[in-house]
């Protein structure tokens, strides 16, 4: 362990019980275009492979980002433009899970191991189907109140015969890839604190990588490092300094202390910046690269009133593989204060800037900027706006900084600002094509009202709506698949979804760009121009990134269906969960495979609404306050349609079955865990009239895409 290793919370249980380590490599290269080798998953030094950029030589889909440059781009061609119409489902398995689905399946040697609900880990036969064995690592239910965004989980990481899965509360086990038996486990945070989990870990030269989440609810962010044999700490490094005078775990926070003031919410809260998705490594220059998130509180004027960039708040950073130290940082949001998180796809690639060959980092975070850096230095090659953003006129080349307009600016006065808290791109996974040289991203335009005094959801239920609007651009608020040149920094082309939240991006040699939807179906479109190829209705929004294998000369497209995550407590009007259940499930699909069958039909509510508008008193209207603050986020605010129970069976109930719910926890096992710690009895009793009354989830006075 190395001093960055020092000052370690969290509880270091190792299990060990190792069997056969290795398993044996994939047959052959087939179907595959022309192209180099890439980043292997054998991470001991010996054996690194030499350029990021290089790919895989084999037909599996190995890392989460199918190479160790996370570009999501697979060199398999057998589906081209000219035949993917002949594309259909090869076979499909049920999860039995009902909330989002975000993993991307990793496939090693003819099999597939990806994560559902509550990180349970499932591994199959990736050609025919067959489950060959899961194991439940049996999250406390009550956990589920400690997310910000659903109980999900985005992956797993496959190394030598280990599986290894980060779960949503905060553990860290490897499991033998032949039948599931656990390895080790270890604990990774602070069970005081309410940390989760939701991100898949990376294997980096013999260590499993994994960060953490809870921003929103107040926690200090780090990543670690473990070794994948043993389960024991190499290294962590702390993304925020504890407080101005520190201690400070490492130098690099020595430095960060002086931009946060000595006094603010932080202090108390932790200041955020937890590491919960994006990671990419090079191997060449051993860096890794990782995303960091929001603070906590989100608005500046709380959480660091004195002012300061507050690092390392929503940047890149690029950590020595095997030490942890900082080799360089980017803020893409200094002083962020609209939960501007840089913890999107961060994607490596070899590029042409200015007729001279860079290797380069590129990302599309939240801020709705498009960076590209120099991946050695951290030096700023260019920032432009991919998505509509109001808070900041452009990035200055000189300083590396936005230059803010001053519309993001609400510690005394509300603002309508875009992107929203959603950003202009979230966690669904942007894709690379060196073919085309264009990045793939899942889009989204739509605005925030951020306010010093009130909470709003987008714009709706906002009183002065119309005076915000004033002089904002006119944007048509939804989802996109936009492709970005990198290069050029500009729009190559783009298509309008129906729905605001759809799935992350597969890019293939192909020529084709694969993508999910929230209205249930698979889109395939041409890389090149946007034309929409061929479209799979599977009956279950979408999410999760597709990707790509080959086994016996067959390649194959896979999938996971299933809508929730952030935007669980809503449904877009298109969204294929109004009509069909939302059966999660794996779906793969190969050339001249079948149709998918459907899931079954929602059942129709039982119970009507209440009369609305309801009568408003002074209780109704406390319990209101009650629900958006408590409720809404997994049972519906401003006239959202949830995933999760709608409560219109509240009135049905009785009180006596709402409090044993709400405040005993008789239903924690499932997820709703007690609120007697944040509730009191009069409390509850508010809460219940106005969800009985039908005042806790009323219209909003504008639309969601």
């Amino acid at each position: 362990m190395n001093d960055i290793a020092t000052n370690d919370s969290a509880t270091m249980k190792p299990r060990m019980s190792f069997k056969g380590m290795a398993l044996p490599c994939t047959a052959a290269l087939v179907l595959m275009a022309a192209g180099c080798k890439a980043p292997s998953d054998d991470a001991s030094p010996s054996t690194e492979p030499t350029a990021a950029n290089e790919r895989v030589e084999n037909t599996d889909w190995p890392r989460h980002g199918y190479n160790a440059a996370e570009q999501r781009f697979s060199p398999l061609a057998q589906i081209q433009q000219n035949n993917v119409h002949e594309l259909g489902l090869a076979w499909t398995h049920s999860l039995q899970d009902y909330r989002g689905l975000e993993a991307t399946p990793i496939v090693v040697d003819g099999r597939m191991y990806l994560t559902g609900n509550w990180s349970r880990v499932y591994a199959f036969d990736a050609a025919t189907g067959e489950r060959l064995w899961s194991h439940d690592p049996e999250v406390p239910g009550e956990w589920a109140r400690k997310g910000c965004c659903d109980v999900v989980n985005r992956g797993v990481a496959v190394w030598q015969g280990q599986v290894f899965v980060a779960t949503f509360d905060g553990r860290l086990l490897a499991l033998d890839a032949e039948d599931g038996t656990v390895l080790w486990e270890v604990d990774t945070i602070d069970r005081q604190r309410p940390y989760t989990i939701t991100g898949a870990p990376r294997v980096v030269r013999g260590n499993v990588i994994i960060g953490n989440g809870g921003a929103e609810f107040g926690v200090r962010g780090y990543i670690t490092a473990y070794d994948a044999m043993t389960g024991e700490l190499a290294w962590r490094f702390y993304t925020v300094p504890a407080a101005p005078d520190g201690p400070f775990e490492h130098p690099e926070l020595e430095a960060a202390a002086k931009t946060w003031s000595e006094d603010g919410a932080w202090r108390e809260t932790g200041g955020g910046g937890t590491a919960w998705d994006s990671m990419a490594y090079d191997p060449e220059l051993n860096l890794l690269y990782v995303g960091t998130g929001n603070g906590h509180p989100h608005a500046r004027h709380l959480r660091s009133p004195g002012g300061g960039d507050n690092l390392y708040l929503s940047s890149i950073l690029a950590l020595d593989a095997d030490t942890g130290r900082m080799a360089w940082h980017y803020q893409t949001t200094p002083a962020d204060s609209w939960d501007y998180t840089a913890t999107q796809s961060i994607i490596l690639a070899d590029l042409h800037i200015d007729g001279k060959p860079r290797q380069v980092l590129m990302q599309a975070p939240k801020n709705g900027f498009f960076y590209v850096l120099d991946r050695a230095s951290g030096e700023l090659l260019s920032a432009e706006k991919y998505a509509t953003a109001t808070w900041a006129s452009h990035v200055d080349l000189s300083t590396g900084r936005p230059v803010e307009t001053g519309q993001g600016e609400y510690s005394e006065q509300d603002r309508l600002v875009y992107p929203s808290e959603l950003g202009g791109h979230n966690w669904h996974s942007m894709a690379f094509s060196p073919q085309t040289g264009l990045a793939y991203i899942p889009a989204l335009e739509i605005p925030w009202v951020y306010s010093p005094t009130d909470f709003y959801l987008f714009d709706l239920n906002v009183p002065h709506l119309d005076e915000l609007r004033r002089g904002q651009p006119d944007v048509d608020h939804g989802g996109y698949l936009r492709a970005w040149d990198p290069v050029r920094q500009k729009l190559a082309w783009e298509v309008r979804l129906p729905a605001l939240i759809n799935g992350g991006v597969l890019a293939t040699a192909g020529d084709l760009v694969f993508q999910g939807s929230q209205d249930g179906y698979l889109h395939v479109y041409s890389a090149t121009d946007g034309t929409r190829l061929h479209s799979i209705f599977t009956g279950v929004g979408i999410i999760a990134a597709p990707i790509t294998y080959a086994i016996n000369g067959t390649q194959y497209i896979a999938v996971l269906a299933g809508y929730g995550g952030a935007t669980h407590f809503m449904l877009s009007p298109s969204a294929a969960a109004h009509e069909y259940q939302n059966d999660g499930r794996i779906l793969v699909f190969r050339l001249g495979g079948e149709a998918v069958p459907l899931p079954p039909k929602r059942a129709a509510k039982t119970v009507e609404a209440a009369v609305n508008p309801p009568t408003m008193t002074p209780d109704i209207q406390r319990g209101q306050e009650i629900y958006l603050r408590n409720c809404g986020f997994c049972h519906g605010m401003s006239g959202t349609t949830p995933l999760l129970p709608d409560l219109s069976r509240v009135r049905v109930m009785g009180y006596d079955a709402f409090r044993l719910i709400v405040m005993e926890g008789v239903l924690a096992t499932r997820g709703m865990a007690s609120f007697s710690d944040v509730l009191s009895e009069e409390d509850l009793e508010n809460l219940y009239q106005a969800i009985a009354a039908g005042a806790h989830n009323t219209p909003g006075t504008a639309d969601i895409p």
